[in-house]
């Protein structure tokens, strides 16, 4: 067993039940190489118990985070996974601030943002089977300065049910985005209001690139992370 401390800078929903956590390891005060705990299960998911820390609360995003690991656990392009020792409590060191968050934003890197396809819903929201591999990780920490949050109503795969449904909306490298949100928070908090696009402006996202999905061949780009000053704030203020 090994540990890490990183600034937890994804914490979204994962099928079947659980959570990806993400964030960019602090050395000595400085953010460096990104890093994905996951489980030993088919879907990598981090469970509830799994994110507690001894006093019974979980990790949430913002936080600073001591993690136990036993292994690199590299799946194809998510270079950044390492597999979580479940034996142990993962350990809450602080809270990450606004201007820490900025300093984590990544390089840009054109190679992430390139090999684009689009679902019917989305913008260059998706990744074919035999580019993910090029694009050289999963994980990429943003600043974008147009961001919008768009609500609506979207029909299901094959004639199945429509749902309503979260997308962050913005630009980066020269093109247009529009992501699936799977930020709980920015779900439920956007999902209580009416249909529509919501400006939101001046914002950092984490975009993640999930697993390829066999019956699709694709993986798919998603908007794991929207965080804002305010969220800051929020975090900040929790106990």
């Amino acid at each position: 067993m090994y540990v890490r401390t990183i600034i937890c800078l994804a914490n979204s929903r994962k099928p079947p039940s659980g959570r990806c956590i993400a964030g960019r390891e602090l050395n000595n005060g400085r953010a460096g190489a990104w890093l994905r705990p996951v489980s030993n299960r088919p879907g990598h998911e981090v469970s509830e118990v799994e994110r507690r820390y001894q006093n019974g609360t979980t990790a949430q995003l913002l936080d600073i985070v001591r993690i136990p690991l036993t292994q690199p656990a590299p799946m194809g392009h998510q270079v950044e996974n390492q597999l979580l020792d479940d034996q142990y409590y993962w350990v809450k060191e602080g809270v990450a601030t606004w201007e820490q968050v900025v300093a984590a934003v990544d390089a840009p890197d054109p190679a992430f943002w390139g090999h684009l396809d689009s679902t019917f819903h989305g913008v260059n929201d998706k990744v074919r089977d035999e580019n993910v591999g090029r694009l050289g990780r999963s994980l990429q920490l943003i600043r974008v300065n147009d961001l919008t949050i768009k609500v609506r109503v979207e029909a299901g795969y094959q004639g199945r049910d429509g749902r309503r449904r979260v997308r962050a909306s913005f630009t980066a490298m020269g093109n247009r985005f529009c992501l699936s949100a799977t930020d709980p928070v920015i779900e439920e908090r956007y999902l209580a209001q009416q249909d529509g696009e919501y400006h939101v402006g001046d914002a950092v996202v984490c975009v993640s690139v999930s697993e390829v999905w066999q019956d699709y061949a694709y993986a798919f780009r998603l908007a794991a992370s929207i965080i804002t000053p305010e969220r800051c704030a929020e975090a900040a203020a929790r106990p």
